[in-house]
This record gives C-alpha cells, sequence and structure tokens, in this order.
C-alpha cells in the first residue's frame, strides 16, 4: 500500500517568523541570544543624528561586520550572502526572510567611517567578550598556518621582474653599459 503524504503545510511555512524555521541549535541563531543587542544599539547612538537620509539599524550594520570577519568575506560577498542565509538575516535582527539587497556593499564601509577606530574597537570588544573565560587568558595560541600571507615566492614573475630593475639602477650607477 503506497503512504499518504500529510497536508503540506506549505502556508505554514509562509507565515513562520525565522525564529520557528531556523535550527536553534545552528552556531549563529546561539550566537544572536548570547549578543545583548540593546546595548550595542546603546554604544553606538552616538555615531547617529536625528536630521538627514535614514541610516540603517545598528544592529544590522554591526551583525554585517561581526558576520564579514566570522566568514572572511569581503563588503560585497557579506552582502550577497546575506540574501542567501535565513541564519545571516536572523543574526541581524530580521523576523521574516528577505528577498532583496539589503543595502549596498558601499554602505558598510561609510558606516566603519561613521563609526571611527573607536567604533570597530567596541565591535572588536564584544566579539571578545563573547568568548567568556578563554578571552581572560594570560596566553593564547593562534593558528595561522591555512591563513594566506603576502609571500612572494622565488618563481613570481613580479620578484623577476623587481630584481631586473634593481640590477639596471645598479648598472646605471656604475655607468656598465647594457645590451
Amino acid at each position: 500500500m503506497i503512504g499518504k503524504n500529510k497536508q503540506s503545510g506549505q502556508m505554514n511555512f509562509l507565515f513562520q517568523t525565522l525564529k520557528e524555521q531556523l535550527n536553534p541549535r545552528h552556531p549563529l541563531y546561539q550566537l544572536t541570544g548570547k549578543i545583548d543587542w540593546k546595548s550595542v544599539e546603546v554604544d553606538f547612538q552616538d555615531y547617529y543624528i536625528d536630521f538627514g537620509r535614514p541610516a540603517k539599524p545598528v544592529r544590522f550594520m554591526v551583525s554585517l561586520l561581526i558576520l564579514k570577519q566570522l566568514h572572511n568575506l569581503s563588503d560585497e560577498s557579506v552582502v550577497d550572502r546575506w540574501v542567501e542565509n535565513p541564519c545571516f538575516q536572523y543574526f541581524s535582527g530580521e523576523t521574516h526572510f528577505q528577498w532583496s539587497m539589503p543595502c549596498d556593499p558601499s554602505d558598510l564601509v561609510h558606516f566603519r567611517h561613521r563609526v571611527g577606530k573607536e567604533g570597530i574597537e567596541k565591535i572588536f570588544r564584544l566579539s571578545v567578550g563573547l568568548q567568556g573565560k578563554d578571552a581572560l587568558q594570560k596566553c593564547v595560541s593562534i593558528d595561522t598556518t591555512v591563513q594566506e600571507k603576502n609571500i612572494t615566492f622565488p618563481t613570481d614573475m613580479k620578484l623577476a621582474v623587481r630584481i631586473i630593475t634593481k640590477c639596471r639602477k645598479l648598472a646605471e650607477k656604475q655607468g656598465i653599459p647594457l645590451r
């Protein structure tokens, strides 16, 4: 006998919030509950003014910068992934899935300029504070073996051109004729 499908629940899915739809064990879902977003908004309210073009919400902008660092993304990539990823949207304070771009990637640049070094340090302190007792250790071991390094290898053409240029300058200084 062929089993029958239960009702699809399609209508229920449309009216559920992201909180009801997402896996509560997902790391971003759990991280959302650990951050005191009200205090973040209070910390950043000095960077906002009451007139002019309406700004993006503080939680949204701070969450994008945190996601950018967590996943090692560019400004463009974090905005693109925000549209695709409901966990990103929930983390940034959305209650329902959004289908459109939340902002222009250049808005992140403007936000970083607005908050300056002091604001970025606040975000850094927030992320360090989430680590709990682990962040209070006197000695921290950091493994950077998998991170990209800014190293020029001997087989790199850029390095060969630099060597040729320096040799040419030395030859000119010494008056050595070149072919």
